[in-house]
């Protein structure tokens, strides 16, 4: 069986590989895959035929999802991903299965043994099959990243030296990842490291107030001052309190931004 592995964790590709061949030697990995341009670019190239990927939903560059758009996937494909049990009960939709990471033995093989119950249903040229594998995208990305999830996050716990503070959300102007770490700037300037990831607080945070436009902010609507439009309608933002670092919004965010902001 020809397998390809798109996960941006090095670490969690070269283990999840090492447990496919203790469940089976013979099975050839062509590539491991770090991001959606990578993948898009490898899947779009003439290559031996790929009958399972395994594919982690947050990578490096954008959500794995849109490798179907813009690829023309139509693999089966098993899921990775970090959401706890309950998201991924909710989006379970036509793909072969989701793995909760860390990825458990016991459980890929069991999403292996369900593909291979299934191999017949996604035979090559099979329109009826790929109806049938294809995960509704629609469904899967509006779970993912727009989920009518009312139970946003509040308030921040903080440990400052030997205090704890309590920073309200409403408080917060927008966070940054630098050097590794996340930061919490308040409205009056405050700089606070946070024990969360900018993916996870993209998940935690109200879509309507909170927005991650690049791989290294994720801001509030008042934070931002000014919009600089540079050559090819590439964007510049001024945030108050004033960024350490240029403010810019990712290409592929720029379209959902600018609705957002028209929201």
């Amino acid at each position: 069986m020809n397998v390809v592995i798109i996960e941006d964790e090095n670490l969690t590709a070269k283990r999840l590989e090492g447990m496919l061949h203790k469940y089976d030697a013979t099975i050839h990995v062509l590539a491991r895959i770090p991001s959606v341009a990578e993948a898009v670019t490898w899947f779009r190239q003439p290559t031996e035929p790929v009958d399972l990927v395994f594919m982690d939903i947050h990578l490096e560059d954008d959500l794995g999802f849109r490798i179907f758009e813009q690829a023309n996937l139509t693999t089966p494909v098993i899921f990775t991903t970090a959401y706890d049990e309950y998201m991924i009960q909710a989006f379970k939709v036509n793909s072969i299965d989701y793995l909760l990471k860390p990825i458990n033995y016991t459980e890929l093989v069991a999403a292996i043994e369900k593909f291979n119950a299934l191999k017949k249903q996604f035979s090559q040229g099979s329109d009826s099959a790929t109806s049938q594998a294809g995960p509704d995208l629609e469904t899967l990305l509006q779970l993912l990243g727009k989920h009518k999830n009312t139970d946003y996050k509040e308030r921040f716990m903080i440990t400052v030296g030997t205090k704890i503070r309590s920073i309200e959300t409403s408080d917060v102007a927008y966070f940054y990842l630098e050097e590794k770490i996340v930061f919490l700037v308040t409205k009056d300037g405050l700089n606070l490291p946070v024990d969360y990831s900018l993916d996870k607080l993209t998940q935690l945070l109200n879509p309507k107030h909170f927005f991650r436009i690049s791989r290294q902010f994720l801001i509030s609507l008042p934070a931002i001052q000014t919009i600089h439009t540079y050559s090819a309608g590439k964007l510049k933002l001024d945030l108050m309190p004033k960024s350490r670092q240029d403010v810019f919004v990712s290409g592929d965010r720029m379209t959902e931004f600018k609705e957002w902001l028209g929201k």
